[in-house]
């Protein structure tokens, strides 16, 4: 795990977070930003390059260990692996245990981020999820203000899933849906 400051003498903590989740070697490696900025936009954007989460000094020792802990649970969760971590709709297949998805044969690179929407919005399937709710269980933010993150990111996943994009349908005004099944879809 990364404890990364914004706010770094050489560097922007947000180029190194971006060049972290570009590099294959080091895209799954989590990131919890430590910054006094604590504006809504740096938030967003924080979580938009890709870290798990994002305290704004001055901080609790406790909060922090506790945020540690809560992302150290959830990425050694997705390390223990079995079969039933593997499922496969149409053109997509999705490891949740080893973060890892492919359409047809070709794995693609997910942030984690996208890769978390990405499941949920499946687990979730033939249900809308609003554009607050996905803030909310994706990123852990309260959707107190409009944000176009969710929509920015459904869009990259989008682009990332290729053929397999039309799994994701939008409901204008409300938010967005998985498909119930491939061969509704792709009929």
């Amino acid at each position: 795990m990364i404890l990364l400051d914004l706010m770094l003498p050489d560097l922007p903590g947000t180029e190194v977070c971006k060049a972290l989740k570009a590099d294959a070697t080091t895209r799954e490696i989590p990131v919890l930003m430590l910054t006094a900025k604590g504006e809504e936009i740096d938030r967003v954007l924080g979580f938009e390059l890709g870290a798990e989460d994002y305290v704004v000094k001055p901080f609790s020792v406790r909060e922090l260990l506790l945020r540690i802990h809560a992302i150290l649970r959830r990425v050694q969760g997705a390390k223990t692996s079995n079969p039933e971590d593997t499922v496969t709709f149409g053109r997509l297949r999705i490891d949740t245990a080893a973060y890892r998805a492919w359409v047809d044969a070709t794995e693609i690179q997910l942030t984690s981020i996208e890769f978390r929407l990405l499941v949920m919005l499946y687990e979730r399937r033939n249900r809308v999820q609003t554009r607050a709710s996905l803030l909310e269980d994706v990123w852990g933010l309260q959707a107190d203000t409009e944000t176009r993150t969710v929509d920015t990111h459904v869009k990259r996943l989008r682009e990332k899933l290729g053929a397999a994009e039309i799994y994701i349908e939008t409901v204008r005004g409300v938010g967005y849906r998985f498909a119930a099944s491939p061969e509704e879809v792709e009929a």
